[in-house]
């Protein structure tokens, strides 16, 4: 869907003139509401036009699987101490999950028995029908290459122990005993089971000698980034946890088997432990835990399922529902942050064993949600706090700076628009922090040809409601002087036309600063800094810019953010949110723009997504556009999104060089292009293998 008109939800009041516009554009237009699309609406051919193309707007077909996997969790119901019961469930779902085309499955911990079997695990009939069990459940997997794990009591060596099994086409791949055995009141596994602290070394199962010790990691023959590790419940709580050897070893995927009871309480810590240890180790953690069946004699079991990547939670469970949760986990996701991450450059694989299994990847649609909008909160529970907590970094980075040069006044370019309306807030409450008087803030409004009253008001209607001083200098003689000097043709609006009114802004800039002893203070974005989108010298410099590290998504949303907490600023900030973004450098027809930035360079919701998955997990383009596709399906068609895709890359290596030398700004979110911290980046590059096909 184009963009390329946008009207405030004010202008559906005339509504003959916005008819004669769908009919006359026979395009969408999008109304927007405090700041945000809100409504499309359209000609009724333009709407047929619509339909036809987003009927073929199907997911870009895949020559590889991106590095993604199809993962599971099930709780299979328990009948205690009855294997032959419990190989029943578990087969029923290995055989209903055939359809998903899983690449691991993941049981619970002793599913095969039932986890409070007590003193019943010293019987031989017991441990005779696991056998049985076992056997039956490794037949139902011959010509399944899902990896299955599922955990069962084991005996090595004349000694029970508690265990994972790993099969996968037919095969027992290896069996993995729990480490760490809980000692707490309401568990007494030591009374039954021993720890285990041995080497690698085998156990026959049903006349198979098979691999058995806690460090063994299996991987996939066609995927060799895919490697997978387990421990056992109580090894998640230990302070030595196995999954930290696991992931030095290289393995990536955690799988953990779990009888964890359930408590008040207890689901949040579980949760915080999964989502930590996946955040610590970047791997993916995938937890299952036993349910509804299992004893209750003294404990209550809640078939908690957790499936976490590098710190996100992607699936949960509900309590008490023993339900099969699935998502896709991305190893490119885990391999990018590994990357940078030096604890994983020495890799201690020598004392682990590699286990093979054959399954080849072809996970063709994503069931896991990916963010359109990555820079913003998805939890709106949150969303305030996320907003206070951005503003408040931008704030100690700005008092930080005031205080080591003992500035007391700041000057910035406020023109009506987003950038400088959250720079201006910075600003105010850097001021508030120190206790100082507001009027050292000192906002300059500079009109020129472009210039419309309605953001030249806006930025009069903020300066005066914050008390901060406020001038204007029109800048239309200077700049006509200027152009005179370079016999520039005052009709030809070409870079030099434009360029010359950001500059002269900047020079007057600095000057006042030298005149109120104070620095300039950078409005400019992460998202203009990225595309480039910036007048070098001009609009580019500054003495401290506070909102390099904030991408225009996220602008937008402190704005209103900031608006909502402040009912006094309300209307004029909603205002500034619903006026489209425009540098306002071209002559304005009938006070209106006449220049709309997303119509230049693309949307910018794209282009910080773009950027997101560039700089924080260094895919591809490929794969980005992949992503896109999926996270914009219901917002743009697939050609659109590879052209400003195309666009923004080119545009992102070609401006390495304003990049090179930008000014000192706090990093306050993810990604930062600061050429001093994140992003080394030759100014050279050329962007003609990134381009995508």
């Amino acid at each position: 869907m184009k963009k390329n008109i946008v009207k405030p939800i004010t202008d559906l009041r005339n509504t003959n003139e916005i008819s004669s516009l769908c009919h006359e554009s026979d395009e969408p237009i999008v109304i927007t509401k405090n700041g945000y699309d809100d409504l499309v609406i359209m000609s009724s051919d333009a709407y047929k036009k619509y339909n036809k193309s987003n009927n073929s707007n199907d997911f870009p077909s895949q020559s590889k699987c991106y590095g993604m996997i199809k993962v599971a969790c099930a709780t299979n119901y328990i009948h205690v101490a009855c294997p032959s019961e419990n190989s029943k469930e578990i087969i029923k779902i290995i055989n209903d999950s055939k359809s998903l085309d899983l690449d691991i499955l993941l049981f619970p911990e002793l599913a095969i028995t039932g986890y409070f079997c007590g003193d019943l695990f010293f019987q031989d009939s017991l441990i005779d029908s696991t056998l049985i069990a076992i056997e039956e459940i490794r037949k139902a997997t011959i010509k399944n290459h899902t990896l299955i794990f599922v955990g069962a009591p084991i005996i090595y060596n004349d000694k029970l122990y508690n265990c994972a099994l790993a099969m996968c086409d037919g095969k027992i791949l290896g069996v993995v005993p729990k480490s760490s055995l809980p000692n707490y009141n309401e568990f007494y596994e030591s009374r039954q089971f021993f720890e285990f602290h041995e080497e690698n070394s085998s156990v026959i199962i049903n006349g198979k000698i098979i691999p058995f010790g806690t460090k063994l990691i299996f991987s996939n023959k066609y995927q060799t980034n895919l490697k997978v590790a387990c421990e056992i419940c109580e090894d998640l709580w230990a302070v030595d946890t196995p999954s930290t050897h696991h992931s030095l070893a290289g393995a990536n995927i955690i799988v953990n088997l779990s009888a964890s009871n359930e408590l008040y309480g207890k689901e949040d810590n579980r949760r915080l432990l999964v989502q930590s240890a996946s955040n610590r180790l970047n791997c993916a953690y995938m937890y299952c835990s036993i349910g509804n069946g299992e004893s209750s004699q003294d404990l209550v079991y809640s078939a908690h399922n957790i499936i976490a990547e590098n710190g996100v939670i992607l699936k949960e469970s509900k309590l008490f529902e023993n339900e099969m949760i699935v998502s896709e986990i991305d190893l490119e996701i885990l391999e990018s942050q590994r990357r940078k991450n030096t604890s994983f450059r020495n890799i201690h694989t020598t004392d682990y064993q590699t286990i093979f299994f054959e399954k080849k990847l072809n996970v063709k649609q994503l069931s896991r949600f990916i963010n359109p909008h990555p820079f913003l909160p998805t939890n709106e529970e949150g969303a305030l706090k996320y907003a206070k907590s951005v503003i408040k970094l931008q704030v100690m980075g700005l008092v930080k700076r005031l205080n080591h040069i003992n500035c007391h006044n700041f000057v910035l370019g406020l023109s009506g628009g987003l950038d400088s309306t959250l720079a201006l807030i910075v600003c105010y409450e850097a001021f508030k922090h120190l206790s100082l008087d507001a009027k050292g803030i000192h906002c300059i409004s500079m009109p020129c040809f472009g210039t419309t009253n309605r953001t030249f008001s806006n930025a009069y209607k903020l300066a005066n409601l914050l008390n901060v001083s406020y001038q204007e200098i029109d800048i239309k003689e200077a700049v006509l002087l200027h152009l005179k000097a370079l016999n520039q043709d005052i009709t030809n609006n070409n870079v030099a036309y434009e360029n010359a009114q950001a500059r002269e802004r900047t020079q007057i800039l600095f000057d006042y600063a030298n005149k109120v002893n104070g620095i300039v203070i950078g409005t400019g974005d992460l998202s203009e800094l990225a595309l480039g989108w910036c007048t070098y010298n001009g609009d580019h410099m500054s003495n401290y810019a506070v909102n390099s590290s904030v991408p225009k998504t996220l602008i937008k949303f402190l704005v209103k953010s900031y608006a909502n907490l402040h009912k006094e600023l309300i209307e004029v900030l909603y205002d500034i949110l619903d006026t489209p973004i425009s540098p306002e450098l071209l002559p304005s027809k009938n006070g209106e723009l006449s220049q709309l930035t997303e119509e230049i360079i693309g949307p910018y919701e794209l282009h910080d997504f773009f950027l997101y998955y560039l700089i924080k997990y260094n895919f591809s383009v490929e794969k980005i556009y992949y992503y896109a596709c999926i996270a914009f399906k219901d917002m743009y068609n697939n050609d659109e999104i590879k052209k400003w895709l195309n666009l923004f890359i080119k545009r992102f290596f070609n401006n390495q060089f304003k990049r090179s030398c930008m000014p000192d700004g706090p990093k306050v979110t993810e990604i930062s292009l600061s050429p001093r911290g994140d992003n080394r980046m030759p100014s050279d590059a050329l962007y003609k293998d990134f381009y995508l096909k």
